[in-house]
């Protein structure tokens, strides 16, 4: 079992525009905004430390004060902080429209997460870790080097890995390099897009049943209609909870940090799938993709 998760990647500061009218393109529509860190590593780290589960965060913001306020709150979650900061980057930031539907479309600047380097990761990550990769990481051009670097140190630690492919979109270009890396992970959790990009099914159950040749373990987040999980014991299809769904942004990565610890300490599939829906209800619920809103 491993002591810690290592959550890797993306860190941002997202602008999140709430709308309950159609949007009036070319001219104002009121909104209800937002601020608040964002980004897929440091929500996964934030949700699972407000879980009460240990995490440590390696990421990298500027030196501004978004940098230095996402680390202040970081911290007073409780997450175990590890960001780099570039002093040529401004910190990463996103703007996240959640319309009417209460769907959202973001719009990401990576900013610092381009400046992030390996080598203080040489000393944290150990065969008592776990490794969870975000897939930005691997799919930016800066930081690609450095995603197959963590992943290379994992390897050799005997850590065990998870990856979150992150998004369908940069993830249909970098297809090929992914699939060649899926094999070194032990967990895979996507959304349902991106599991049809990774499998090339659009049905999930086929989705599922494709991916797990490649990854010991396969999860794929439905959505409104549940989670699909598979591993060498069986299949797991829960539907989600009912709950009143106020903005969708994040959901995966409060599922994520949900599952990964039960996961991590030998609960079954079924019972993992349940404690990722229990943190991703809580969610939905909320404004913002993570915990900690300003």
């Amino acid at each position: 079992m491993a002591s810690r998760c290592i959550v890797i990647g993306d860190v941002m500061m997202d602008v999140t525009a709430v709308i309950d009218s159609d949007i009036a393109y070319a001219s104002d529509t009121p909104a209800n905004i937002t601020l608040q860190p964002g980004g897929v590593a440091a929500n996964t780290a934030a949700w699972m430390a407000i879980d009460g589960k240990p995490v440590t965060l390696v990421g990298c913001v500027g030196d501004d004060e978004f940098g230095s306020g996402i680390r202040a709150e970081l911290v007073s979650a409780g997450v175990d902080v590890r960001l780099q900061t570039s002093p040529t980057h401004p910190t990463g930031t996103c703007v996240v429209i959640v319309d009417r539907r209460r769907e959202r479309t973001m719009f990401p600047d990576s900013g610092a997460n381009a400046a992030l380097i390996v080598e203080p990761l040489r000393e944290i990550i150990t065969a008592d870790s776990h490794v969870h990769l975000s897939g930005y990481t691997l799919m930016n051009p800066a930081t690609t080097a450095v995603g197959l670097a963590v992943l290379d140190l994992a390897v050799a630690a005997g850590a065990s890995r998870s990856l979150d492919p992150a998004s369908a979109a940069p993830l249909r270009a970098n297809l090929p390099m992914f699939l060649d890396l899926l094999p070194r992970f032990h967990l895979l959790l996507a959304n349902e897009n991106e599991a049809a990009v990774l499998s090339g099914r659009e049905d999930p159950h086929e989705g599922v049943d494709e991916l797990i040749d490649l990854v010991p373990t396969v999860v794929v987040k439905i959505g409104a209609r549940g989670v699909l999980a598979r591993d060498a014991h069986g299949h797991v299809a829960e539907p989600a909870p009912r709950h009143d769904v106020v903005d969708t942004t994040g959901a995966g990565d409060a599922f994520t940090a949900g599952f990964l610890p039960a996961w991590l300490a030998g609960s079954s599939l079924a019972m993992s799938v349940s404690e990722g829906q229990r943190l991703a209800a809580r969610a939905v619920g909320r404004v913002g993709a993570g915990p900690l809103v300003r």
